[in-house]
């Protein structure tokens, strides 16, 4: 049994792999060409593969991706059609994402940027820093998508005393740290009451785009957008207009529409907004609960047993 991995372990996990399924050949691929070669014969796959890779394999019965997010299925349609198994890492990513998004939010409302500028110039600006500043207790969360990670930040916001709202694409049941799932039909309603809306939905047909100028306008004046998922749900024209134009107070965004972000990209320049490189998932924790799912399910595959974690390939999550 051969399983070529797109994503190289550290030296040790390698060995601990090796190790403990000596049945199986682990092969390390450093280059899309080298990919290319071993998919050809492998059974497996660890990494999201490109539709010219999963191409050459010739005998794959399982793809294990690396993240929660799937969306590279929505560029194979023949994987989508075959009879190979998507597994995904859902659940590891979920505490760091949710750490990074109050990271954002607390920098908005709390105006640390404006004061980490002060302490640069050695000036203490206490008048001028009142009027910056605003609390979170008693605001509404909006969260799109109420899987593993919008469950993460509904926990930490009810920690905060925020009320939380949520929609997601599926008919999901609330918690004790959420007052309402709704369905997708009633973005509109959830936005209406929205102060911080968080973007945690995967990118699908479905979600890409479906935050435009209609619905950044529904959210209350002064509000927060947070994009921690996917970039591409919200369009990014609307976004830079409401921002500018005060209707938003500010925004977090760990994910944009193209990424790397160009460097001429309005969003650069706009002092009420945070960027980070696409790097909420990133945490010692998500590198080891990524590599305990991959380790699980290596052995539940050489077992023929099922798989953790399965996916559904028509959606993409």
């Amino acid at each position: 049994m051969k399983i070529v991995l797109g994503h190289r372990p550290d030296e040790k996990r390698l060995e601990m792999f090796r190790a403990a399924y000596p049945e199986v050949e682990f092969v390390c691929v450093g280059s899309p060409e080298e990919a290319k070669r071993e998919i050809a014969d492998a059974d497996a796959y660890f990494g999201n593969p490109s539709r010219e890779l999963y191409l050459a394999a010739k005998r794959l019965r399982w793809i294990q991706a690396p993240s929660a997010g799937i969306e590279f299925v929505h560029g194979v349609p023949e994987l989508i059609e075959s009879d190979v198994v998507v597994t995904n890492t859902r659940g590891a990513h979920a505490a760091t994402i949710a750490e990074h998004t109050f990271a954002m939010l607390l920098s908005l409302t709390r105006a640390l940027r404006f004061f980490d500028h002060a302490k640069g110039c050695h000036t203490w600006i206490r008048a001028d820093g009142y009027r910056r500043v605003s609390g979170i207790d008693g605001k509404t969360m909006g969260i799109v998508g109420f899987g593993n990670i919008g469950r993460a930040i509904a926990r930490r916001a009810y920690g905060f005393e925020m009320t939380v709202l949520a929609v997601d694409a599926q008919e999901v049941p609330a918690n004790e740290h959420v007052k309402a799932v709704w369905t997708l039909d009633r973005l509109h309603d959830m936005l209406r009451e929205t102060d911080v809306l968080v973007i945690s939905a995967p990118i699908t047909p479905q979600t890409r785009g479906m935050i435009g100028e209609t619905e950044i306008r529904l959210l209350k004046p002064g509000a927060y957008v947070l994009a921690v998922s996917r970039g591409g749900i919200v369009q990014e024209p609307p976004l830079i207009a409401a921002l500018k134009d005060g209707h938003l107070a500010g925004a977090g965004l760990d994910v944009t529409e193209t990424e790397p972000l160009p460097p001429d990209n309005p969003l650069w320049d706009i002092p009420n907004v945070i960027i980070t490189p696409h790097i909420s998932g990133g945490s010692t924790l998500t590198t080891e609960l990524m590599w305990s799912i991959f380790f699980e399910n290596v052995g539940h595959f050489v077992r023929n047993e099922p798989l953790r974690n399965l996916t559904d390939k028509r959606l993409g999550y």
